[in-house]
């Protein structure tokens, strides 16, 4: 052989070399960019996991206020509800007092 022919046959070996670890080193990149990307979704997941917990953090907080004052606007209203009540007891026992003292005094009582 020749040295023009080693030259040739030693370019094609160091072509293909360089290509061969061209395309090892593309497997690698992917590999890398895969795994970032991974990661990467992973911790957007988690992210959007955290951002909703404290959404429905909150949304729990602001439904508590609001039943404990509808609880409390209840117990007002229970509490009027027997102040009324008390009221009608004693208004329908003052008219029952009425009507026999107007029995009593011989008049018809309405």
């Amino acid at each position: 052989m020749d040295a023009a022919t080693l030259g040739a046959v030693g370019t094609i070996v160091v072509g293909l070399a360089a290509a061969a670890a061209a395309v090892a080193g593309q497997r690698g990149a992917n590999r890398a960019s895969q795994s970032g990307a991974v990661l990467g979704g992973y911790s957007t997941l988690v992210d959007n996991l955290q951002e909703e917990r404290d959404k429905l953090g909150r949304q729990l907080s602001e439904n508590e206020v609001k039943l404990a004052a509808a609880y409390a606007e209840l117990a007002a209203e229970r509490a009027n509800k027997a102040a009324l009540q008390g009221q009608i007891t004693a208004l329908t026992a003052e008219n029952e007092r009425l009507r026999e003292r107007i029995v009593e005094l011989g008049g018809q009582p309405t």
